[in-house]
Order: C-alpha cells, then sequence, then structure tokens
C-alpha cells in the first residue's frame, strides 16, 4: 500500500475518533481524509509544495 493510501485511512480513523456521531462527525471526517490524502501525496512525492509556495527546486 501507498504512502498516500496509508495517510487517508490513517486521516479517517483519526477523524472518527475525534468526532464520533452526527453529521458535523461526517464532515469532520471528510476533512481529515482529505488532509490526509494530501499528505499522502506529498509523501509520495506526487504534489510538489515548494513548487507551490513559489521556491521551485529546478530551474
Amino acid at each position: 500500500m501507498s504512502a498516500t493510501r496509508w495517510c487517508l485511512v490513517i486521516g479517517l480513523v483519526l477523524g472518527i475518533v475525534l468526532a464520533f456521531g452526527g453529521w458535523l462527525a461526517f464532515l469532520i471526517t471528510v476533512l481529515f481524509g482529505l488532509i490526509g490524502l494530501l499528505v499522502g501525496l506529498v509523501a509520495d512525492g506526487k504534489v510538489d509544495v515548494a513548487g507551490m509556495l513559489g521556491k521551485a527546486s529546478s530551474r
């Protein structure tokens, strides 16, 4: 399993643990899942954070 998938799973689990129950919990879980997905994409090297911030390493 790639780092992207692991971070997505971890984000979803943390969201469920932090906010259990109701629609608000559902939205918080989705938010944590998206955060986990973003962290996983950065860890896999599929998203270049330095390039997004204007500090690209290759010139």
